[in-house]
């Protein structure tokens, strides 16, 4: 099927086959550890065996997820704090997303037997790299592109004002005396640099005549300037609208509207037992929400515990590229079959 990869096998195993920064969002259930019966979830002697096998995982997704990619990693109540930190080793985490179940077995139990709060929860973080705006794995950013176009069309005026500070040996706190203002930063550095208005240019004219070291142009001819400067940076940029668009591409896709859930608490009601369903299976509704919201049409997304194939589905529907990962056979004939219906 096109856009689908189904892969039978190990999922650390199988993720050392994909290729570096090739995933644009991963949405993966790992094994909680001791919170189902079955062996899948029983295999680590303790809890710290668990986690150092999650790292290992953790190593392997950082690899293959682009530098403007997103990850969702679910995980048990129980286990939450240590994963969240385990992911902070790796990943700017962004969210730590509460799934509070509206229903579930909690209903049917005898509530006097219990010696400590039913976990009626499950959590989701949601990470991306470190830096991920552009600067985390060599990536340049739409917005440090453009700031870095400004700064070199407008570099003879940056200059100007920067030299003259540096010979007259001013302080930025004296020129923010002289001008009432706080804007010596925007004025004598590249840093989102800003041409001063008349009445304060002719404030720093007599400021720094005052040390000897005159402004000597006047401001009619750095006006002048500014606006031929600022017309050539116009057409360059509105000449490198592909380029802007790609840089745009760089950055982490995120959107919600206020008709779907925009807060770290969901509510999304969990799948109802039918013959052969998958013990951890979740809603389809959840899966397209994080889909929507973190990744563009054709882009390619990633589960490398893929279990009954949910998510395997809800890509394809939202027109996205498809990568499972399931290491039970049985399971993943199941998923198969359930992603390809």
């Amino acid at each position: 099927m096109k856009n689908l990869t189904l892969i039978n096998d190990d999922c650390l195993r199988a993720l050392k086959n994909i290729p570096d920064n090739s995933v644009d969002l991963i949405v993966t259930d790992p094994p909680y550890f001791q919170v189902k019966k079955d062996a899948w979830d029983n295999q680590w002697p303790n809890v710290e065996a668990f986690l150092s096998w999650l790292d290992d995982v953790n190593t392997e997704l950082w690899r293959v997820l682009k530098p403007s990619g997103t990850l969702y990693l679910f995980c048990g109540s129980k286990l939450a704090s240590d994963t969240e930190l385990l992911i902070r080793q790796r990943f700017n985490v962004l969210s730590h997303i509460v799934w509070a179940k509206p229903n579930g077995p909690w209903r049917r139990m005898h509530k006097e037997d219990l010696r400590t709060f039913f976990p009626s929860t499950e959590r989701i973080i949601m990470c991306e790299h470190y830096g991920s705006e552009g600067y985390a794995k060599g990536a340049s950013s739409y917005h440090k592109k453009c700031t870095s176009l400004k700064q070199e069309v407008f570099a003879p005026l940056i200059n100007y004002f920067k030299q003259a500070k540096e010979t007259a040996g001013i302080t930025s706190k004296q020129i923010n005396a002289a001008t009432g203002t706080q804007m010596a930063s925007h004025w004598f550095s590249a840093s989102q640099w800003k041409l001063p208005n008349e009445a304060q240019y002719r404030a720093l004219q007599a400021l720094f005549k005052s040390v000897l070291t005159p402004l000597t142009q006047s401001y009619s001819q750095l006006e002048k300037q500014r606006i031929e400067l600022g017309t050539q940076y116009g057409e360059l940029v509105k000449s490198h609208d592909e380029l802007k668009a790609e840089y745009a591409r760089l950055r982490r896709p995120f959107t919600v509207t206020k008709e779907v859930p925009y807060t770290d608490v969901w509510t999304f009601a969990p799948v109802q037992y039918y013959p052969g369903k998958h013990p951890c299976e979740k809603p389809a509704a959840l899966l397209e929400h994080v889909i929507n919201s973190s990744s563009r049409e054709n882009e390619v997304v990633l589960d490398c515990f893929m279990g009954s194939g949910s998510t395997g589905r809800a890509s394809l529907k939202l027109n996205r590229q498809f990568i499972g990962i399931e290491m039970d056979s049985a399971i993943f004939k199941q998923a198969e079959s359930f992603i390809s219906r």
